[in-house]
Protein backbone atom coordinates (compact mmCIF):
# COMPACT_ATOMS: atom_id res chain seq x y z
CA UNK A 1 0.00 0.00 0.00
CA UNK A 2 2.71 2.50 0.85
CA UNK A 3 4.60 1.60 -2.31
CA UNK A 4 1.70 2.14 -4.63
CA UNK A 5 1.13 5.54 -2.57
CA UNK A 6 4.69 6.72 -2.96
CA UNK A 7 4.49 6.12 -7.11
CA UNK A 8 0.99 7.92 -6.97
CA UNK A 9 2.49 10.93 -5.56
CA UNK A 10 5.51 10.29 -8.16
CA UNK A 11 3.14 10.77 -10.75
CA UNK A 12 1.39 13.09 -9.50
CA UNK A 13 4.43 15.30 -8.87
CA UNK A 14 5.47 14.69 -12.77
CA UNK A 15 2.10 15.81 -14.43
CA UNK A 16 1.79 18.87 -12.06
CA UNK A 17 5.85 19.99 -13.33
CA UNK A 18 4.38 18.81 -17.08
CA UNK A 19 1.99 21.16 -16.75
CA UNK A 20 3.64 24.09 -14.88
CA UNK A 21 6.16 23.95 -18.08
CA UNK A 22 3.71 23.90 -20.55
CA UNK A 23 1.76 26.82 -18.74
CA UNK A 24 4.75 28.92 -18.86
CA UNK A 25 5.64 28.04 -22.29
CA UNK A 26 2.01 29.11 -23.34
CA UNK A 27 1.95 32.03 -21.98
CA UNK A 28 3.92 34.76 -23.83
CA UNK A 29 3.17 37.96 -22.36
CA UNK A 30 5.32 40.37 -20.52
CA UNK A 31 3.59 40.18 -16.92
CA UNK A 32 4.92 35.81 -16.83
CA UNK A 33 8.50 36.91 -16.73
CA UNK A 34 8.07 40.00 -14.10
CA UNK A 35 9.65 39.75 -10.97
CA UNK A 36 7.09 40.93 -8.94
CA UNK A 37 3.31 41.56 -9.93
CA UNK A 38 2.92 44.60 -8.48
CA UNK A 39 6.72 46.32 -9.99
CA UNK A 40 6.18 48.11 -12.97
CA UNK A 41 9.40 49.64 -13.55
CA UNK A 42 12.99 49.21 -12.19
CA UNK A 43 16.52 51.08 -13.48
CA UNK A 44 19.26 50.09 -12.26
CA UNK A 45 21.61 51.55 -14.57
CA UNK A 46 23.81 48.11 -14.82
CA UNK A 47 22.85 48.11 -18.42
CA UNK A 48 23.49 50.22 -21.52
CA UNK A 49 22.72 48.71 -25.11
CA UNK A 50 23.17 51.32 -27.50
CA UNK A 51 21.00 54.36 -27.10
CA UNK A 52 18.55 52.50 -24.26
CA UNK A 53 19.10 51.80 -21.12
CA UNK A 54 17.70 48.32 -19.95
CA UNK A 55 14.68 48.42 -17.76
CA UNK A 56 14.82 44.86 -15.49
CA UNK A 57 11.12 44.79 -13.88
CA UNK A 58 10.69 42.04 -16.97
CA UNK A 59 8.33 44.10 -18.43
CA UNK A 60 10.71 45.00 -21.30
CA UNK A 61 10.11 49.57 -20.66
CA UNK A 62 13.76 50.07 -21.47
CA UNK A 63 14.43 53.74 -21.69
CA UNK A 64 15.48 55.73 -24.94
CA UNK A 65 18.00 58.10 -24.09
CA UNK A 66 17.45 61.23 -25.16
CA UNK A 67 20.20 63.75 -24.66
CA UNK A 68 22.53 63.05 -22.45
CA UNK A 69 22.30 59.98 -19.96
CA UNK A 70 25.74 58.38 -19.47
CA UNK A 71 26.49 55.59 -17.47
CA UNK A 72 28.63 56.45 -13.92
CA UNK A 73 30.20 54.04 -11.57
CA UNK A 74 29.61 56.40 -8.67
CA UNK A 75 26.40 54.36 -8.04
CA UNK A 76 25.10 53.64 -4.96
CA UNK A 77 24.56 49.94 -5.74
CA UNK A 78 27.22 49.33 -8.64
CA UNK A 79 26.35 51.86 -11.45
CA UNK A 80 24.43 55.12 -11.90
CA UNK A 81 22.94 56.85 -14.41
CA UNK A 82 23.82 60.33 -15.05
CA UNK A 83 21.91 62.56 -16.03
CA UNK A 84 22.87 66.14 -17.98
CA UNK A 85 20.32 69.17 -17.82
CA UNK A 86 17.49 68.51 -20.17
CA UNK A 87 17.99 64.95 -20.71
CA UNK A 88 15.79 61.82 -20.20
CA UNK A 89 14.62 58.31 -20.82
CA UNK A 90 11.93 58.55 -22.94
CA UNK A 91 9.54 55.80 -21.74
CA UNK A 92 6.91 55.26 -24.51
CA UNK A 93 4.32 55.77 -22.12
CA UNK A 94 1.63 55.93 -24.59
CA UNK A 95 2.48 52.12 -25.22
CA UNK A 96 2.89 51.25 -21.55
CA UNK A 97 0.48 48.16 -21.15
CA UNK A 98 -3.19 49.37 -19.37
CA UNK A 99 -2.52 46.68 -16.71
CA UNK A 100 1.06 48.18 -15.98
CA UNK A 101 -0.16 51.61 -15.04
CA UNK A 102 -0.88 52.81 -11.33
CA UNK A 103 -4.12 53.23 -10.39
CA UNK A 104 -5.11 51.76 -6.89
CA UNK A 105 -1.87 52.64 -5.37
CA UNK A 106 1.44 53.69 -6.39
CA UNK A 107 5.01 53.91 -4.73
CA UNK A 108 7.98 56.00 -6.72
CA UNK A 109 11.65 54.84 -5.35
CA UNK A 110 14.73 56.09 -6.07
CA UNK A 111 18.48 57.03 -4.62
CA UNK A 112 19.19 59.99 -6.21
CA UNK A 113 22.34 62.58 -5.85
CA UNK A 114 21.50 65.82 -7.67
CA UNK A 115 23.91 68.68 -8.54
CA UNK A 116 22.10 71.97 -7.44
CA UNK A 117 19.13 72.50 -5.64
CA UNK A 118 16.36 73.30 -8.15
CA UNK A 119 13.41 72.02 -9.32
CA UNK A 120 13.98 68.25 -10.51
CA UNK A 121 11.50 65.63 -11.69
CA UNK A 122 12.41 61.82 -11.06
CA UNK A 123 9.67 60.67 -13.23
CA UNK A 124 6.96 62.35 -14.70
CA UNK A 125 3.93 60.75 -17.01
CA UNK A 126 0.79 62.75 -18.11
CA UNK A 127 -2.43 60.96 -19.09
CA UNK A 128 -4.22 61.40 -22.64
CA UNK A 129 -6.57 64.31 -21.14
CA UNK A 130 -3.66 66.47 -19.90
CA UNK A 131 -3.29 65.52 -16.31
CA UNK A 132 0.19 65.42 -14.64
CA UNK A 133 -0.71 62.35 -13.01
CA UNK A 134 2.63 62.10 -10.72
CA UNK A 135 5.16 64.49 -8.94
CA UNK A 136 7.83 62.81 -7.50
CA UNK A 137 10.51 65.76 -7.84
CA UNK A 138 13.56 67.11 -5.74
CA UNK A 139 12.57 70.91 -5.18
CA UNK A 140 13.95 74.63 -5.39
CA UNK A 141 12.42 76.14 -2.54
CA UNK A 142 14.46 73.11 -0.50
CA UNK A 143 12.37 70.42 0.00
CA UNK A 144 10.77 67.27 -2.19
CA UNK A 145 7.72 67.06 -3.56
CA UNK A 146 5.30 63.96 -3.26
CA UNK A 147 1.42 64.17 -5.62
CA UNK A 148 -0.69 62.11 -7.72
CA UNK A 149 -4.03 63.09 -9.12
CA UNK A 150 -7.16 61.68 -10.52
CA UNK A 151 -8.57 61.91 -14.38
CA UNK A 152 -9.33 66.05 -15.36
CA UNK A 153 -10.41 68.31 -14.03
CA UNK A 154 -7.51 69.27 -11.47
CA UNK A 155 -8.37 66.26 -9.09
CA UNK A 156 -5.46 66.40 -6.73
CA UNK A 157 -5.63 63.06 -4.51
CA UNK A 158 -2.94 64.42 -2.71
CA UNK A 159 0.09 66.55 -2.51
CA UNK A 160 2.83 66.36 -0.12
CA UNK A 161 6.24 68.86 0.44
CA UNK A 162 8.36 68.09 2.96
CA UNK A 163 11.74 67.14 3.91
CA UNK A 164 15.15 69.03 3.11
CA UNK A 165 16.69 68.67 -0.67
CA UNK A 166 20.89 68.23 -0.31
CA UNK A 167 22.87 68.63 -3.03
CA UNK A 168 25.80 66.93 -4.28
CA UNK A 169 25.18 63.92 -1.53
CA UNK A 170 23.12 60.63 -1.87
CA UNK A 171 19.49 61.03 -0.83
CA UNK A 172 17.08 58.17 -0.78
CA UNK A 173 13.76 59.58 -2.26
CA UNK A 174 10.16 57.61 -1.51
CA UNK A 175 6.61 58.42 -2.20
CA UNK A 176 4.14 55.74 -1.57
CA UNK A 177 0.33 55.59 -1.67
CA UNK A 178 -2.39 53.57 -1.15
CA UNK A 179 -6.00 53.85 -2.29
CA UNK A 180 -7.75 51.41 -0.01
CA UNK A 181 -5.46 53.17 2.95
CA UNK A 182 -6.64 56.44 1.85
CA UNK A 183 -2.93 57.48 2.92
CA UNK A 184 0.28 58.63 1.09
CA UNK A 185 3.74 58.71 3.05
CA UNK A 186 7.14 60.76 1.74
CA UNK A 187 10.16 58.91 3.52
CA UNK A 188 13.18 60.47 2.69
CA UNK A 189 16.49 58.43 3.77
CA UNK A 190 13.85 55.65 5.57
CA UNK A 191 12.31 58.53 7.58
CA UNK A 192 8.74 59.09 7.13
CA UNK A 193 9.45 63.21 6.72
CA UNK A 194 5.13 64.00 5.68
CA UNK A 195 2.09 62.46 5.17
CA UNK A 196 -1.76 62.79 4.21
CA UNK A 197 -5.15 61.61 3.88
CA UNK A 198 -6.33 61.49 0.48
CA UNK A 199 -8.50 64.02 -0.64
CA UNK A 200 -10.74 62.49 -2.99
CA UNK A 201 -11.92 58.77 -3.20
CA UNK A 202 -10.42 58.79 -7.08
CA UNK A 203 -8.36 56.20 -8.86
CA UNK A 204 -4.96 57.96 -10.06
CA UNK A 205 -5.34 58.65 -13.67
CA UNK A 206 -5.15 55.30 -15.47
CA UNK A 207 -3.04 56.38 -18.93
CA UNK A 208 0.16 57.73 -19.73
CA UNK A 209 -1.29 58.83 -23.36
CA UNK A 210 0.95 61.93 -23.37
CA UNK A 211 3.93 60.26 -22.16
CA UNK A 212 6.01 58.73 -19.16
CA UNK A 213 10.01 59.68 -18.44
CA UNK A 214 12.58 59.50 -16.45
CA UNK A 215 14.14 62.76 -15.25
CA UNK A 216 12.60 65.40 -17.41
CA UNK A 217 9.05 66.64 -17.09
CA UNK A 218 6.91 65.70 -19.94
CA UNK A 219 6.49 69.55 -20.79
CA UNK A 220 10.35 69.91 -21.04
CA UNK A 221 10.60 71.73 -17.73
CA UNK A 222 12.23 70.91 -14.48
CA UNK A 223 15.17 68.72 -15.51
CA UNK A 224 17.05 66.22 -13.49
CA UNK A 225 20.47 66.94 -12.96
CA UNK A 226 22.83 64.61 -11.42
CA UNK A 227 23.07 61.26 -10.65
CA UNK A 228 20.37 58.13 -9.90
CA UNK A 229 20.16 54.68 -9.15
CA UNK A 230 18.13 51.75 -7.97
CA UNK A 231 14.75 53.97 -9.48
CA UNK A 232 11.73 51.54 -8.80
CA UNK A 233 7.86 52.44 -9.67
CA UNK A 234 5.41 50.04 -8.67
CA UNK A 235 1.40 49.73 -8.42
CA UNK A 236 0.41 49.49 -4.66
CA UNK A 237 1.33 51.44 -2.19
CA UNK A 238 5.27 50.61 -0.41
CA UNK A 239 4.90 49.45 3.50
CA UNK A 240 7.46 51.54 5.58
CA UNK A 241 9.51 48.17 6.31
CA UNK A 242 9.48 47.67 2.12
CA UNK A 243 10.75 51.05 1.28
CA UNK A 244 13.67 50.63 3.96
CA UNK A 245 14.47 47.08 2.63
CA UNK A 246 14.57 48.35 -0.74
CA UNK A 247 16.99 51.48 0.42
CA UNK A 248 19.18 49.33 1.97
CA UNK A 249 19.48 46.64 0.31
CA UNK A 250 18.81 47.13 -3.42
CA UNK A 251 15.44 45.87 -5.05
CA UNK A 252 16.85 42.69 -6.49
CA UNK A 253 17.58 41.33 -2.93
CA UNK A 254 14.76 42.45 -1.50
CA UNK A 255 12.95 40.39 -4.11
CA UNK A 256 15.14 37.79 -3.36
CA UNK A 257 13.96 37.67 0.36
CA UNK A 258 10.42 38.20 -0.41
CA UNK A 259 10.84 35.25 -2.20
CA UNK A 260 12.48 32.87 0.00
CA UNK A 261 10.03 34.26 2.25
CA UNK A 262 7.06 32.82 0.00
CA UNK A 263 8.95 29.78 -0.65
CA UNK A 264 9.42 28.88 3.57
CA UNK A 265 5.16 29.72 3.58
CA UNK A 266 4.01 27.78 1.10
CA UNK A 267 6.48 24.96 2.11
CA UNK A 268 4.95 25.12 5.64
CA UNK A 269 1.81 24.51 4.69
CA UNK A 270 2.44 21.64 2.27
CA UNK A 271 3.95 20.13 5.33
CA UNK A 272 1.09 21.06 7.49
CA UNK A 273 -1.22 19.55 5.34
CA UNK A 274 0.48 15.43 5.54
Amino acid sequence: MKRNFIFTSYLMCLFLIGTLCLFMAEKQDTSAEALDPDLVLYFDYEDFKGGTVLEKSGRGYDGEINGKVTQSDDGKFGKAGLFAAGSFLDLDGANVDPDDIPTEGMSVVAWINVEAISDMAIFNARAADGTWLVHPEARGDGNYRWLNRGPNPGRTIFDIRAGKNEANKWQHYAGTYSRADELAVLYINGNKVGEEKSRLDTPIADNWGQGARVGFNIDNKRPFTGLMDELNVWKRGLTEEEVNAIMNDSVEAFLAVEARGKLATTWGKLKASK
